[in-house]
């Protein structure tokens, strides 16, 4: 292989295939990147078995050829080389990869292409296709409340459904739950549903940029792997196996008190009591008020052996107040959602003090996000 390609872009596609890059493995050419050669473009592909980037960059091939390399230290010294073009030519004996950029050198020893894993491909399935900022937005929402650990697999994933041109993506980790249901850009024939690991769709949710064309990801008609083009760059992912629990009968059907506040406010509260929370079991607690010197909600928190602290905000309160209209979370799942939400009006829900809380946007009417309360002495 002999080729030339521009350091910047070089760099770029490096550190988009990084991602999928294994970091731990007892197959040592998961840690490399393979390169190679295809319609006069440079392919760069790596995988972890899991999920697999392969990316495209513009280059000069003037013989034809593939290898893999350490990922990390291609990447490293690609990433220290000047701003300019790089000559890439691969050595036999031993099996290497030199690289050339001005009167910087290097040469890195490398493996056989034939050792790397092949990428299962998928080139029939559903096709699904949305607005690529519409995805991004979906994925910020809801991906964070997955599951980050193994204990059940299946909550590390995201249960996405899809009925027509309406979508749903639903999330939880036993402790909160996360919901958007949105529009496809077209319809799709059948209605179809599987899970898929949040990791992927979080890589899939940083690489789709301003760009306003369309995100296609097809689904396997087995159910097993899912394709996504973005732009230059595909991913292929496994799908999870596995029953993803009925997220549904999780959302209240009614709520006793309801209250609007700006989130700023809200979130300026939450992390003032969690300053107080980290040493009190990471608790707040908050209760709606509601009479004649005004209504909103109180936000405090306190540490038995260090203190206390309180801070109240203004809000739109509807429904009775009373000593019910209360309820303590844990300070993390509560300034999470507050953070994924951004500025604006946030509409927060309690039933009781032993019923899960709702959060949602006011300006987005298809996202839910439900919160269990922690069981405290008022």
């Amino acid at each position: 292989m002999q080729v030339s390609c521009l350091q910047q872009n070089l760099r770029r596609g490096l550190a988009i295939v990084g991602r999928a890059v294994a970091t731990r493995s007892n197959l040592p050419v998961l840690q490399n990147v393979k390169i190679a050669t295809e319609d006069s473009m440079l392919v760069l592909t790596a995988t972890n078995l899991d999920i697999a980037i392969t990316t495209r960059i513009g280059a000069q091939v003037e013989e034809e050829g593939e290898i893999t390399i350490p990922a990390r230290l291609l990447t490293d010294f690609v990433n220290s080389l000047p701003d300019e073009r790089i000559d890439i030519k691969t050595s036999v004996e031993p099996l290497s990869i030199g690289l050339k950029c001005q009167r910087f050198e290097a040469n890195i020893n490398g493996t056989d292409a034939e050792e790397f894993p092949p990428i299962p491909t998928v080139d029939e399935g559903a096709t699904i296709k949305v607005d690529p900022q519409v995805l991004r937005e979906t994925i910020a929402y809801v991906a964070f409340a997955a599951a980050t650990e193994d204990s059940r697999p299946v909550l590390t994933g995201i249960k996405v459904e899809v009925n027509g041109e309406d979508f749903t993506f639903a999330a939880a980790d036993g402790f909160r739950l996360a919901v958007y249901d949105g529009k496809l850009t077209e319809p799709l024939p059948e209605p179809t549903e599987f899970i898929i690991p949040a990791k992927t769709m979080q890589e899939v949710g940083r690489l789709i940029g301003g760009d306003d064309s369309e995100v296609e990801f097809t689904v396997t008609s087995a159910g097993t792997h899912a394709l996504f083009n973005i732009g230059t760059v595909e991913i292929v992912s496994q799908l999870m196996p596995g029953s993803f629990p009925n997220f549904r009968s999780l959302i209240p059907s009614e709520h006793r008190n309801r209250v609007i506040v700006q989130q700023s406010d809200f979130m300026r509260a939450v992390r003032s009591a969690s300053i107080f929370a980290r040493d009190g079991s990471g608790i707040v607690r908050v209760q709606i008020m509601g009479d004649e010197e005004g209504s909103g909600i109180s936000i405090s928190s306190r540490a038995e052996e260090l203190g206390d602290n309180q801070g109240e905000i203004d809000g739109e309160v509807e429904g009775e107040v009373d000593d019910q209209s209360r309820i303590a979370f844990n300070n993390k799942y509560l300034s999470e959602v507050l953070d994924v939400l951004g500025d604006g009006e946030i509409a927060f829900e309690i039933t009781s003090a032993s019923s899960p809380g709702v959060v949602r946007s006011v300006s987005k009417e298809g996202y839910t996000h439900v919160v269990m309360p922690m069981f405290v002495q008022w």
